[in-house]
């Protein structure tokens, strides 16, 4: 791996990100596209040791669990000091929010604020657009 330049600051590595704080609600309401969004994300480049900051955006149709929010925060807030790629933070809580809701759909976005005049956007979704138009608007099937 390359050295960065300047100065280093220490990090901590990716086992310390918080999964078992990250709870769900039981849920049996109709379908519907549930959005969480947050300006706050923040984890530290592995390169610079600096901090990267962001947005993260989280899409899911639920099955029977909801995601509760203040244990969303939390788990978040755990990626602070954890040096971690973007496109590693994406599917780290890609993986982590379906393994716990389970979903009928999930999309996690995570947009880097600006870095050197380049702008980085990551994306993973469990199925297509036309997908989630289908789940959404199609009539319920017994």
């Amino acid at each position: 791996m390359p050295k960065a330049e300047g100065r280093v600051i220490a990090w901590e590595s990716e086992s310390s990100i918080k999964e078992e704080w990250l709870e769900s609600l039981p849920y049996n309401g109709e379908r519907q596209l549930v959005t969480y969004t947050t300006d706050e994300f923040s984890a530290v480049c592995p390169f610079s040791g600096l901090p990267d900051y962001g947005r993260l955006s989280i899409h899911y149709v639920p099955n029977q669990k909801l995601l509760e929010l203040k244990s969303l925060k939390y788990y978040i807030v755990s990626f602070r000091q954890v040096g971690i790629y973007q496109e590693n933070a994406l599917i780290r809580i890609y993986r982590d929010l379906m393994e716990l809701l389970e979903p009928r759909y999930l999309k996690v976005t995570l947009e880097y604020h600006l870095r050197g005049g380049i702008k980085s956007y990551c994306e993973k979704a469990s199925a297509s657009e036309l997908v989630l138009d289908e789940l959404l608007y199609s009539p319920l099937k017994s």
